[in-house]
């Protein structure tokens, strides 16, 4: 069982395994629909697609981020659209870096499902290797997915308000340096970052070829940014609970686990203005 990345020469070797699930994972937060279009101009073969808004996401509140997670019976009738089972193995990609695929590898782990693994460099990585791709639509066998949701694997704005500025708790922003503090903010309505968060981007969990850093290399950058902080006390949130999932990925690769996803994230926490903004220079 694979759990946490996957190599494009493993995926290639288990393209014909009926146990196995493929599921491309690519969005584009400017153009929603890109994603999807992609996948239908060319995709690794016998894969279907996951839409962040539609599959991955539940509906936008007035209180809520950009990107609820999914009620667990609705992921569920996904899931088993898909044909998963307890004894599917699921790989998830995207083009390159995981950013997306890494939101149905958490999801799936959340509502009680182990065997998921991201593919590592994404499409990106499969291409250049001079794998196939495929326009065909593939035809799964439905099931009857039954999710299991772990609420002690998220937290909401009350629970990380609480938390946050306690000694031994750490809250990691998984954000571009620029938007952490306030510099820039082009998808949400206020720039800058929750008060006692630690800036850590998920693009430091990347090595230059857009795969996944070394083990030992993603546990010393942790290590940095938790301060000593257990990792079942550290909490990862980003602009909508998306790219956090990254971290907890990487920080598994690491032999870091138990560290917790701010579902609603920064989007979600602006909502109400009587919660601190925080900006540096």
């Amino acid at each position: 069982m694979l759990t946490t990345l996957v190599s494009v020469d493993t995926l290639a070797a288990h393209l014909q395994d009926p146990r196995w699930l493929i599921v491309d994972c690519r969005f584009d937060l400017a153009q929603p629909a890109a994603g999807e279009a992609a996948y239908r101009a060319g995709h690794i073969p016998g894969a279907v697609y996951a839409h962040l808004d539609r599959d991955l996401s539940s509906p936008i509140t007035p209180t809520s981020g950009r990107h609820p997670l999914p009620h667990p019976e609705h992921f569920a009738a996904t899931a088993s659209r898909w044909g998963i089972t307890p004894e599917t193995q699921v790989i998830a990609y995207d083009a390159d870096n995981g950013m997306y695929a890494a939101r149905l590898w958490w999801l799936l782990r959340w509502v009680g499902h182990r065997a998921v693994a991201v593919l590592d460099g994404g499409l990106k990585a499969w291409t250049a290797a001079a794998l196939p791709t495929s326009t065909a639509i593939p035809v799964r066998q439905p099931s009857h997915f039954q999710a299991h949701p772990n609420r002690d694997l998220w937290l909401d704005a009350e629970q990380v308000q609480a938390r946050v500025r306690q000694p031994d708790w750490r809250l990691l922003d998984a954000r571009a340096p620029e938007r952490f503090s306030g510099k820039v903010e082009p998808l949400d309505t206020v720039a800058g970052h929750v008060p006692g968060a630690r800036n850590h981007p998920f693009a430091t969990n990347l090595a230059s070829d857009g795969r996944f850093g070394a083990p030992e290399e993603l546990r010393r950058r942790y290590e940095q940014s938790q301060a000593g902080v257990a990792d079942d006390h550290t909490i990862v949130m980003c602009g909508s609970g998306v790219t956090a999932c990254h971290l907890l990925l990487a920080m598994e690769v690491a032999g870091k686990p138990g560290a917790r996803l701010y579902a609603g994230s920064w989007s979600e926490w602006i909502r109400d203005p009587r919660r601190g903004v925080a900006t540096t220079d």
